[in-house]
């Protein structure tokens, strides 16, 4: 019984769905009405001017039995034929390219909610996930937009066409018709919301098979080097099985709609077949009214098969939607603005100030900081160590505003972040994270990404300092060689200096490096720690780090314990005073040096 009411309230909840998926779709489509129009008048102009031919095909029959001529029926019937393919040909072409340009639309207006998300809301979803929106179900909107929504409105029309010819010529023989329609219609509504809850759970397989292929794809050394590639092919088997599974079920009523729409028509074939001959036979009804009607009813089933599709693509679109509807819903950033306002002096070292910072994660109950407070001035280099876990990395994801403090204030030259103009605060910032990204393309492209007006000469200055020109020299093509997929012809040590290199061309006013020492050789340490120190003369340098050795000659340390600050100072300092450090250095074999 409780299973019989969940699926009673689960179909309850797709028919409440489905009527805000029309208003959504014909949303989408609303810009291109018009043309929707012009599509649609043409496509009926088609299917009416076919009609004719019924009625010609009478008159012609009339006449032959009447021995009159009928070069002129003939070439009337051409004509129409002619028409008839003209219209729709013209119908089929503006609703097709209308079709496309709604999925475009769709298309751009998701990738924008996509790359606006904030951190917290693009967490929800797996990256596989949200391209197999993109890609997939914008494509079924296509389908849905070209063929529920236009086709379902152009079969209507012809059945009512049809229909209303058909009256005016053998009033009984409808009734017979209509009778054999109207319950196989009702079989079909019996059956639509069940084949819309099974094409959202189709399309959310097809979601994990994407998910599991690119997190697999993006990972494809380590699945290689730990023997894993089994399970990982189990994980895309078991998507793929569940695919499978209700694909089948939606083949199984695909045939079983499509089996009662061409039996209520072959009965009304029937029907009429043997009540119309009696008619004729009675002399009620001329033979050549009747092969007419026989006719219509023929050409009843291009429309009905329409909107028998039409269900099928509507329910595929309606699976669609419900996906892009989810991401639509998510919480964006406000709109970027990189452009500096007058006043703005984007050339000093910028000040930063935690003041009492309580913060947790979404969705999690335990806090990351406990009323973490230190200030740092403008200039030079602010170390922050601790253990793994004690908040360090969360601090600089805080400056970016990726995530907003439950509590307590931080601010930038005095003024609270939560205040600046996002696009403005960033655009002060170079961040440079843990795992060093690249995107595929060109080392050049990588380099200058976010960077506007960097010179040949900066960048020069730039590899010197990061010790990449001697990369660079290496490569075939220099600057313009491909690295590619996320860097992957590069060294982990590489891909660190060239997010560095990125994050300095942007001469930032508040530099966060993020352990970018972590995977470099002391040489290329060494060389890394002297541009971090060039830098910090003319930026604010925050720099997180488990490698000691690269924070020993930091202005300041911040030590950062379980989400709390410990203790801040000089590093001579903080090994005579804080146990904590002391033991860290000691570990890390610095004390001495």
């Amino acid at each position: 019984m409780d299973r019989k009411e969940s699926e009673t309230d689960e179909t309850d909840e797709v028919s409440v769905f489905t009527l805000s998926a029309w208003r959504e779709l014909l949303g989408y489509a609303r810009p291109y009405r018009w043309t929707v129009v012009l599509g649609g008048v043409l496509g009926l102009l088609g299917g009416l001017t076919g009609l004719l031919e019924p009625m010609v095909t009478k008159e012609l029959v009339d006449a032959l039995e009447r021995n009159e001529t009928v070069g002129g029926l003939l070439l009337l019937l051409t004509v129409a034929v002619l028409a008839s393919a003209m219209f729709s040909l013209l119908g089929s072409f503006l609703l097709g390219r209308t079709a496309e340009s709604v999925v475009r639309d769709a298309r751009l207006k998701l990738i924008r909610r996509i790359l606006r998300l904030r951190v917290s809301q693009f967490a929800r979803f797996p990256p596989g996930d949200l391209m197999s929106r993109v890609s997939t179900d914008t494509t079924l909107m296509n389908q849905a937009v070209s063929h529920a929504l236009i086709d379902s409105v152009k079969g209507i029309l012809m059945m009512v066409a049809i229909l209303t010819a058909m009256v005016v010529m053998e009033p009984v023989l409808v009734l017979v018709t209509l009778g054999v329609l109207v319950v196989c219609g009702i079989l079909v509504g019996i059956l639509a919301p069940v084949y819309t809850r099974y094409n959202v759970t189709v399309q959310e397989s097809l979601g994990d098979i994407g998910n599991t292929l690119e997190r697999s794809l993006g990972a494809f050394r380590t699945i290689k080097a730990t023997g894993v590639e089994t399970q990982v092919e189990a994980n895309a088997v078991a998507a793929s099985d569940r695919a499978w599974k209700y694909g089948v079920k939606l083949a199984r009523m695909d045939g079983a709609m499509g089996a009662i729409a061409m039996m209520g028509i072959h009965l009304s074939f029937l029907a009429v077949l043997g009540i119309g001959g009696a008619r004729v036979a009675s002399g009620d009804t001329a033979l050549g009214t009747l092969i007419a009607f026989l006719l219509y009813l023929f050409y009843l089933i291009e429309p009905a098969t329409e909107l028998l599709d039409s269900v099928a693509q509507f329910s595929a679109g309606v699976a669609a939607v419900r996906r892009i509807r989810d991401v639509q819903q998510l919480d964006v950033e406000a709109d970027i603005e990189h452009r500096a306002l007058p006043g703005d002096d984007t050339r000093t070292s910028a000040s930063l100030r935690f003041e009492d910072v309580v913060f947790r994660y979404p969705d999690t109950e335990s806090a990351v900081h406990h009323g973490v407070s230190f200030d740092v001035p403008p200039g030079g280099v602010t170390a922050f160590v601790g253990a793994s876990g004690a908040g360090k990395s969360t601090l600089f994801a805080l400056i970016e505003r990726f995530y907003e403090p439950d509590s307590g204030q931080i601010t930038l030259d005095g003024r609270d972040i939560g205040h600046w103009p996002l696009g403005r605060l960033r655009s002060a910032i170079g961040y440079v994270e843990q795992d060093a990204p690249v995107l595929a393309g060109t080392l050049r492209e990588n380099l200058l990404l976010g960077v506007d007006d960097a010179s040949d000469e900066d960048i020069d200055r730039v590899l010197v300092s990061t010790r990449l020109d001697g990369l660079v020299a290496r490569l075939p093509d220099g600057l313009d060689t491909k690295v590619g997929h996320r860097g992957n012809t590069l060294s982990g040590g590489e891909r660190q200096r060239i997010a560095v290199a990125r994050a300095l061309l942007r001469r930032p006013r508040l530099l966060l490096l993020d352990e970018v020492t972590s995977q470099l050789d002391a040489l290329n340490e060494l060389a890394l720690r002297e541009a971090i120190e060039h830098a910090a003369k003319e930026t604010t340098v925050l720099v997180v780090a488990h490698r000691l050795s690269t924070v020993v000659r930091a202005d300041r340390i911040v030590v950062m314990e379980a989400g709390r600050v410990r203790a801040i100072g000089a590093h001579h300092e903080l090994v005579e005073n804080d146990d904590l450090y002391r033991e860290l250095a000691a570990t890390q074999l610095i004390a001495a040096q």
